[in-house]
């Protein structure tokens, strides 16, 4: 459905709430059902009765959310303004909820419910979930409740959640997907029986948008079954975290003279790697997984501070979940957990895309390197002694690795 026609059927919707109409954004059969609207709450109490019956999502975000106190939450697409008041109560009066809806009838409907119920730290911005009217690091949630499935460009709304989010930041949203591949004549049959499939991701691709975008520590956790593969889900997953000042976001090709620059200077050290001269761009990416390479990246100036990469062991399907990672850090920004944010970044995109086991060999000099990776749960498997010559002398090196804690044993 395209924009503009989703902004007109909810304008509808809000002009007939404004009139005390009763309103359903799917068939009227699924909202008797509980599958949407207002039955998957139960902290309702105390909110106007106006704002319970628009509820048109398919689940509650808010529970999922882990708000605390005094934190700030984006609801992308907040109708009339159910999660955007229940997110208030949950962050307190030195919290603030923002409420982001295109429809102007839809912001109207949901200030009026604020007034209501006597709410003030909540904020209704006009505007698209593609372009989000709020800074960078602006909120520490991001939730959404039945609506990311209506856009066209699903890739540039996760992408604007992640940039609104703050180091550690959290997304949790309400959707509707499907267990599989699109099937024409299944989401006919399921579009026609709900009306509130249209534009459903399968999982699968969700998940993988959501981690071409940075975030880390999916989960998607199917709910109600509506049949015809189309299920409403719970989607969590959350911004990595690192110090003030500093983003972990995807590496880009535009990153590419910085990491390399990086690279040189810790391989100029003696202590990194058996290699003294690091390689083109061109060999540095054909060396490194597409879906695991991060970057630390200073938020005011965008210059790179450090960054980790995996590659693939073997080409053997047996070893299709071990990889080995390479990590650097600026020399001027060293000790200051740049290099323990990226690693955890690195792991926890590494659960997500079923690696069971992470490899590095590690000098047994380099005591900085061997800390670090103990704190993040690697082990010392073995020394490969006089493996290699460096600079003329014979060098020893530890083998550590990683194993998943959701792996199978």
């Amino acid at each position: 459905m395209a924009h503009d026609e989703v902004v007109e059927r909810y304008s509808g919707l809000a002009r007939a709430a404004l009139d005390g109409e009763a309103i359903a954004g799917c068939s009227r059969e699924e909202f008797d059902r509980g599958h949407f609207g207002a039955a998957g709450y139960d902290d309702t109490a105390g909110l106007p009765e106006g704002a319970v019956r628009a509820s048109l999502g398919c689940g509650n975000p808010v529970a999922v959310a882990q708000l605390r106190a005094g934190e700030s939450v984006l609801d992308l697409g907040s109708g009339g303004g159910i999660d955007v008041l229940l997110s208030a109560r949950r962050v307190g009066p030195q919290g603030k909820a923002y409420g982001l809806d295109a429809s102007p009838d839809m912001l109207r409907l949901a200030r009026a419910h604020a007034d209501q119920a006597g709410v003030r730290n909540v904020e209704f911005l006009h505007g698209a979930i593609e372009d989000v009217p709020l800074p960078d690091q602006a909120v520490d949630a991001v939730i959404s409740n039945c609506v990311i499935n209506l856009s066209d460009d699903k890739a540039t709304v996760l992408a604007e959640a992640f940039r609104v989010l703050r180091p550690g930041g959290r997304f949790g949203v309400s959707d509707v997907v499907t267990d599989g591949p699109a099937d024409p004549v299944r989401r006919a049959a399921a579009e026609q029986r709900t009306g509130c499939v249209a534009g459903a991701l399968p999982v699968e691709e969700y998940r993988q948008l959501l981690a071409r975008v940075g975030f880390v520590g999916i989960r998607i956790t199917l709910t109600a079954d509506h049949g015809d593969g189309v299920h409403s889900a719970i989607v969590q997953a959350g911004k990595p975290a690192i110090g003030p000042g500093l983003e972990i976001r995807p590496m880009r090709e535009t990153d590419a003279a910085q990491v390399l620059a990086i690279y040189q200077a810790g391989l100029d050290t003696g202590q990194a790697s058996f290699e003294t001269t690091a390689p083109s761009w061109e060999g540095f990416t054909a060396g490194k997984l597409p879906h695991l390479r991060y970057v630390a990246a200073d938020t005011q100036t965008g210059e790179v501070v450090g960054w980790v990469a995996g590659s693939s062991v073997s080409t053997r399907p047996v070893y299709a979940g071990v990889v080995e990672h390479s990590i650097y850090v600026h020399p001027g920004c060293q000790a200051h957990g740049i290099g323990r944010a990226l690693l955890a970044a690195f792991i926890a995109a590494g659960e997500d895309a079923g690696v069971w086991t992470i490899q590095t060999g590690v000098f047994p000099e380099n005591a900085a390197s061997l800390s670090l990776h103990q704190a993040l749960g690697f082990r010392v498997v073995g020394t490969r002694e006089r493996i290699g010559r460096h600079h003329g002398t014979w060098r020893d090196v530890l083998l550590m690795e990683r194993r998943s804690s959701t792996s199978e044993t």
